[in-house]
């Protein structure tokens, strides 16, 4: 928490709380095991009620700029009861535990039109969005392994790991509901049912395994929550453990999500087909030391430089990563990147716009990222489906920019007219500009 924001000390305050606070206040006081002398108490402007959860976890850090700690406090997501001051008490009714994100309890915990329940059309629609989004159902696996082995006729998702309905379809291949996987897979081929045994943990609502690399949050945390190759907390909370698993490393949520957030679901290894046994990746070095070139991509894989010089987040916006807000049967139905998005055509530039308003969406995303330095006036790259790139800005001189949302570095962003390149337009796959700009693993 920064400095401007501690709460005030009122020993007074604490005396006054109320009959819930005398109720507990003659046992065994939990925050003197943590150096407190007297109860801490925080009184956010949003709900004007005094809360006491500072007086054991004074020190952790504040969530994030846009919930700050003196508006906030922490009740207002976390639930529990904000007069008691001992452990027991004051943990009851939490919401989801240790993560209020936890899709199970995300409506009440971070829900709500001024928060993330808000308007689609302003980018509000947050919540929404992840419970439909293929990072949630996992629809588009389920439907290729029914398909591989003749459970379905074709590759349309027709289930999800939990049963999941879209009222307002947004897209022409948006699906209004899908049931859940289980129990239908116990009646199909012997690897849709190890699929329906399996996947439970490959999808933003699972309980990841607890292995290392592999430890991450649920619900929104799961992104939003970075976490560290052991899952352990290095924060200044003394209340949290150090050398217990499952915690993000510190008390923070970023939109600066680095591709190691990214690893601890995706590239550990694969399915075999045959059986859909996981075969963990076995040319990383142990300890999460492996280099940013080994850990991106497996030994099969061609990838250009720019794919693995970014993190994920720098391609991938929003609407490809938490959805665009409809249930589908496949990520090429919501991908909106390609290659010539940022790079244009032999006859073409890509496509911008300019950012006029204040209140624009884009703005208020972009400066939630502390690399962001985007500004009214200034132009920027659109999908083909109109979503903005944000961190991709042309200049005056007609060039164009990439600042990379982690680490802040700012990459020039080469042009295919005027070079030599021999693209395809219409062909713009991945394995396409492989051909030419694969980069040598070493």
């Amino acid at each position: 928490m920064r400095p401007s924001a501690r709460p005030i000390l009122l020993a007074t305050l604490a005396l006054a709380a109320g009959v819930g606070f005398a109720g507990v206040r003659e046992r065994t006081p939990t925050y003197a095991a943590y150096g407190s002398a007297v109860p801490i108490a925080l009184l956010p402007s949003l709900t004007g009620q005094p809360e006491y959860c500072l007086t054991c976890h004074d020190g952790i850090e504040e969530i994030s700029a846009a919930h700050p700690t003196e508006v906030f406090g922490c009740v207002r997501c976390h639930g529990g009861q904000p007069l008691a001051l001992d452990a027991e008490t004051a943990h009851a009714g939490m919401l989801g535990g240790r993560n209020p994100s936890a899709f199970d309890v995300v409506e009440v915990a971070c829900g709500g039109a001024d928060c993330h329940s808000g308007p689609s059309d302003e980018g509000l629609d947050h919540i929404h969005r992840s419970l439909v989004s293929l990072q949630s159902t996992y629809a588009g696996a389920i439907a290729a392994v029914r398909y591989a082995f003749g459970a379905q006729p074709d590759l349309a998702a027709r289930f999800a790991v939990n049963a999941v309905r879209d009222p307002e379809i947004t897209t022409p291949t948006g699906l209004h509901s899908l049931d859940a996987l289980l129990p239908v897979a116990v009646t199909e081929p012997p690897q849709v049912q190890a699929l329906g045994s399996r996947c439970l943990t490959c999808h933003l609502g699972a309980e990841p395994l607890d292995q290392p690399g592999r430890r991450r949050m649920t619900g929104c945390a799961a992104c939003h929550a970075v976490t560290n190759w052991d899952g352990a907390y290095t924060g200044g909370d003394p209340t949290i453990s150090r050398n217990e698993s499952g915690h993000a490393s510190t008390h923070r949520l970023t939109t600066a999500i680095p591709y190691t957030q990214c690893d601890t679901c995706h590239n550990r290894g694969n399915y075999r087909l045959v059986d859909m046994d996981f075969h963990e990746r076995t040319d990383l070095p142990a300890g999460g030391s492996a280099s940013r070139l080994q850990a991106y991509y497996q030994p099969i894989a061609q990838f250009t430089a720019c794919e693995y010089q970014l993190d994920c987040i720098d391609c991938h916006p929003s609407g490809e990563v938490m959805g665009d807000g409809d249930l589908h049967s496949r990520m090429d139905e919501v991908r909106a990147v390609e290659c010539r998005t940022c790079h244009g055509t032999l006859t073409e530039g890509p496509q911008t716009r300019s950012i006029f308003d204040a209140d624009d969406p884009a703005l208020r995303q972009a400066h939630l990222n502390p690399s962001s330095s985007l500004q009214v006036g200034d132009s920027v790259v659109v999908t083909k489906r109109g979503e903005t790139l944000w961190n991709v800005r042309r200049l005056e001189d007609g060039t164009f920019e990439l600042t990379a949302k982690v680490a802040g570095a700012v990459y020039a962003v080469p042009q295919v007219a005027g070079s030599s390149c021999e693209q395809v337009v219409e062909d713009q796959t991945s394995s396409a500009c492989h051909e030419c700009h694969a980069v040598e693993r070493h």
